[in-house]
């Protein structure tokens, strides 16, 4: 009789690939996280130009912790941008940041969406993204010529096609996604919908953070002759992002992190 004996986490985690500390991602370091994360976000509320030296002065906090927080849940100050395309009205419905109380739980349990514009000879194209805040893979893109509720349905389906319904959905407030047929299509999912707080944009601070390095990435849009060409290249870093670019937070691609988190996941289960 072959007697098999229990492998430890530490040798597990040795095997695949990651630190014996990610075993704990949920249960002990996240939680003290994101606790400081929604300490950051309410000081931010209040004093929007706010670097990490002065949160930690107004928390009491070490710097350096906040700094590491922030970087962690793509936090940053409030910085003049330029000039984008004019937004109309916004949705009178209302709801609350869930984000502020509800931890991930593992991977598909809060999604976030945003959208950015890309410049292109006169004109605008509209990238949308939703990604998985777990994992921090982008499970859903869409890019079309207009931003209305069209484009950010399509990234939505296009995250469904080969992923399961997330628990919650956060976005901002934007009227693409307050459009009846947004929210309606959520509701007929059973997905809850998280908001950020009006002008809060570092309470979706995952997308922000993406896209801010994405268009350093894509650097000048109208280096592409053709528009085409542009798409193409936006889908190419998306792939690059997702498969081969290292996640500073992750320390490897996020792919390969959701590869190994799931393997891990059937190891210890």
């Amino acid at each position: 009789m072959i007697r098999r004996t229990k492998e430890t986490k530490a040798a597990l985690a040795r095997r695949l690939g990651i630190s014996r500390a990610s075993l704990y991602y949920i249960s002990k370091k996240l939680p003290k996280d994101w606790t400081s994360k929604n300490r950051i976000e309410a000081v931010l509320a209040d004093h929007p130009g706010y670097g990490s030296p002065r949160i930690a002065l107004a928390l009491g906090m070490n710097r350096k912790r906040v700094r590491r927080v922030m970087r962690l849940f793509g936090i940053k100050a409030y910085r003049r941008r330029g000039r984008k395309p004019r937004k109309y009205g916004m949705d009178r419905r209302s709801y609350p940041n869930l984000l502020k109380s509800h931890i991930p739980q593992g991977l598909d349990d809060v999604w976030v969406a945003d959208f950015t514009y890309i410049p292109y000879f006169g004109k605008f194209l509209y990238m949308a993204t939703v990604m998985d805040v777990f994992g921090k893979v982008v499970v859903g893109l869409a890019v079309t010529m207009r931003h209305d509720a069209s484009l950010v349905l399509q990234a939505l389906f296009s995250s469904l096609t080969n992923h399961p319904r997330p628990a919650i959905f956060h976005s901002d407030n934007g009227r693409e996604y307050g459009s009846r047929v947004f929210t309606r299509a959520l509701d007929d999912l059973s997905i809850r919908i998280s908001r950020s707080a009006k002008a809060s944009h570092w309470e979706n601070g995952y997308q922000e953070s993406f896209y801010s390095q994405f268009k350093v990435d894509l650097g000048d849009p109208e280096r592409f002759k053709t528009l085409g060409e542009l798409v193409y290249e936006i889908y190419r870093l998306v792939w690059e992002y997702n498969h081969t670019r290292i996640h500073s937070v992750l320390k490897m691609p996020p792919l390969l992190f959701v590869e190994r988190y799931r393997k891990l996941l059937e190891k210890v289960s």
